[in-house]
């Protein structure tokens, strides 16, 4: 009897549970887009927005719905409140930037332009009252005045399991658009916009050794981190505005007061922006499963077929070669030239290009912005990695991505740049971009995003990972590459990975794949390329040929002294000894192979450990050395300087070579530009 009480009791907790749940999945009648979640849904949220385009203020009643799913007891709270970095010149955001990012520039003049994030009230849903006890926090950095983080203490702590409901009443005051986010005239991108809880990373998440909120100050290089969850987002808007949202559109209603609202479900996202504006033009597009939207410029119509097709053509190579984009829609934003500070940007199932009119087919802008910002709802969106620590997991590893797509579709030699003759690819300006650096021992590539003091973030983060990975690449394969990849992308996605994750599945694919090629594993490449600073620079430092002259003179043997015979060359050849200098110039240490070319036309490859500063090659024959090159496969690209990798004895028949390599390195800087601006 006591057995079959604890049954019926197991089973109405059960039931209760359920009801409330579905209660909490059901707050607005929506479709369901996974009948399976994808993740674990830890973060959640219903949010009443409305817009007003006068004040550029957007009023919100959020009410978030918050899984401890930690051994926890979670006695504490942080929240971001990132649209506070534009607040004031005192923000850390402001400090660290000087009011420029990439090529845009923040307008401080007094008036509207300024940004903020105000909490009118927090509550617990039939509980307690949290408003005054928000306290403002800065855990990077000891800038008291920097507002974009709260701490909120509880006075009963959410147990491990259990679901903690808040009320939150805000505001949101748009800045002039400056990163990302804000108004210009009658067009609006609202991101990082609502108070967003952070991640509370449990024990043996990530590198956490115990349980603790990882919620980072908004700084200029970094942008985010956060859990997945559910978005139910109510935004009211005037009726003549077009909108686009992460998620799905479920429903538009007219309102009396000549505004409109209109409902957009989200499931398994990290995050939830949304434009709107009049001067929207749409235009849809399929591919697969994926409904496309394009809310375009007008002026920008004519380069439809472009933004089509650059999309379709990213959607159709990562869903071959890295894993299916699980969601129905795409929107692709289109802002206009004066808010340009708001293109190159990516939210899940959302991006913002970038778009010029009248730009010519040979110069591929859009098409760039397009890839790169889609290959963010890969490594920003499924494989949720933390940017604000491990930027490369995200920017660099998908600008890895961008190159091997806008090669493979445009033609690595021209992909990027083709106009009058002059012509270079994706992957070309990218390593450009980092061996083209003033220092590019400036930083290592692991740095958290912030302490990039001396500059370097963007080409270190983007173009530095875009080298070595093609670097990785190279040396195992494209076929244990992909393995890699979609090893990692199937065991991590909609979680958090980190480094440590990524390295152990590269040396789990390349041990089974290649055995011990390349040493018990690959620890000692990302100690070189990731956790290191040193470039990698190897030189054929000389080659030297003389004639092999028969020995002469006396010799002693068993205490007889002899001399030696002149014996005669039966095929009255003449002998000689090479001898190829190879050298070590970077810290950086990779495996090399030398391709060795001798005046018979024979050639032998030879292999090197790369360890020593130089290491001879010496060679008796009849054949002379010509040449020697060092990486004759362009294996290792991270080579900063590839102009040295090889020497020959014969002398250049064209010395114009040289003057035309140089004049083609200067126009590749000065293409490189493109490359910061996404």
């Amino acid at each position: 009897m006591g057995e079959k009480k604890g049954d019926f009791q197991f089973i109405f907790l059960i039931f209760c549970a359920s009801l409330f749940i579905a209660s909490f999945n059901n707050s607005y009648p929506q479709q369901v887009i996974f009948p399976e979640p994808l993740s674990e849904r830890i973060a959640n949220y219903d949010i009443d927005a409305s817009l007003n385009t006068d004040k550029k203020l957007v009023t919100g009643d959020e009410t978030l719905y918050w899984k401890n799913t930690s051994k926890d007891k979670i006695y504490e709270l942080e929240f971001h409140l990132y649209l506070n970095a534009f607040k004031n010149t005192k923000s850390t955001f402001i400090r660290e930037s000087g009011g420029r990012l990439r090529t845009d520039k923040f307008d401080m003049r007094a008036g509207l332009n300024w940004g903020w994030e105000k909490i009118l009230s927090m509550r617990i849903k039939d509980g307690e009252d949290l408003t005054e006890k928000i306290k403002y926090i800065h855990p990077d950095d000891d800038n008291k005045d920097d507002q974009t983080v709260i701490s909120v203490p509880l006075e009963k702590p959410v147990p491990p399991g259990k679901i903690l409901t808040l009320n939150i009443k805000f505001e949101s005051k748009l800045p002039k658009v400056f990163a990302r986010s804000g108004f210009n005239g009658n067009f609006f991108m609202v991101a990082q916009w609502f108070p967003k809880i952070g991640v509370y990373e449990k024990a043996g998440e990530r590198y956490a050794v115990k349980g603790g909120w990882n919620c980072h100050q908004y700084h200029a290089n970094s942008e985010f981190y956060a859990d997945f969850g559910v978005y139910n987002v109510h935004i009211t808007v005037p009726q003549n505005y077009v909108t686009g949202a992460v998620g799905v559109l479920q429903s538009e209603k007219e309102n009396p007061d000549g505004t409109k609202t209109v409902f957009y479900h989200a499931e398994d996202v990290v995050d939830f922006a949304w434009t709107a504006s009049p001067e929207f033009k749409e235009v849809d597009a399929l591919w697969k499963h994926v409904k496309i939207r394009f809310l375009l410029q007008p002026q920008h119509l004519s380069q439809a077929g472009r933004q089509i097709n650059s999309v379709k053509n990213a959607l159709e190579y990562f869903g071959k070669n890295l894993g299916t984009y699980p969601y129905p829609n795409l929107t692709v934003v289109d802002p206009p030239y004066t808010a340009l500070g708001a293109g190159g940007m990516e939210y899940p199932s959302l991006f913002t290009t970038e778009c010029l009119w009248g730009i010519p087919a040979g110069i591929k802008l859009t098409e760039v912005a397009n890839v790169h910002e889609f290959g963010h709802n890969y490594f920003m969106g499924i494989l949720a990695t933390n940017e604000f620590e491990e930027a490369w997991m995200d920017e660099g590893i998908n600008s890895y991505y961008e190159a091997r797509i806008m090669d493979h579709y445009y033609g690595n030699e021209r992909s990027l740049f083709d106009i009058l003759g002059f012509h270079f690819g994706d992957f070309e300006m990218q390593r450009e971009g980092y061996a083209g650096m003033r220092n590019p021992k400036v930083a290592e590539d692991s740095r958290y995003s912030w302490q990039f003091k001396d500059g370097g973030y963007g080409a270190i983060t983007y173009f530095k990972t875009c080298t070595w990975m093609f670097t990785l690449d190279k040396l195992v394969g494209r076929k244990v590459m992909d393995e890699i990849m979609n090893t990692y992308f199937d065991r991590w996605k909609f979680k958090h990975p980190c480094g440590r994750d990524f390295i152990a599945i590269v040396n789990e694919i390349v041990k089974k794949r290649l055995g011990g090629k390349f040493g018990d594993n690959m620890n000692w490449f990302f100690d070189e390329v990731l956790y290191g600073s040193d470039i990698c620079d190897y030189k054929v430092a000389g080659i030297s040929v003389s004639p092999v002259r028969p020995p002469e003179g006396a010799y002693d043997s068993i205490g007889v002294t002899r001399f030696y015979k002149t014996k005669k060359n039966i095929k009255n050849e003449r002998m000689y000894r090479s001898k190829v200098v190879v050298s070590r110039l970077g810290g950086m240490v990779m495996p090399e192979e030398i391709l060795v070319h001798f005046d018979g036309g024979k050639e032998v490859i030879e292999h090197w450990d790369g360890k020593d500063r130089t290491h001879d090659l010496i060679y008796e024959g009849p054949q002379r050395v010509t040449w020697a090159k060092v990486d004759p496969y362009d294996k290792i690209p991270i080579d900063i300087n590839l102009i040295n990798n090889s020497l020959t004895t014969e002398p250049d028949a064209t010395p114009v070579n040289k003057y035309a390599a140089k004049f083609l390195f200067w126009i590749e800087n000065i293409m490189q530009s493109f490359g910061t601006l996404f």
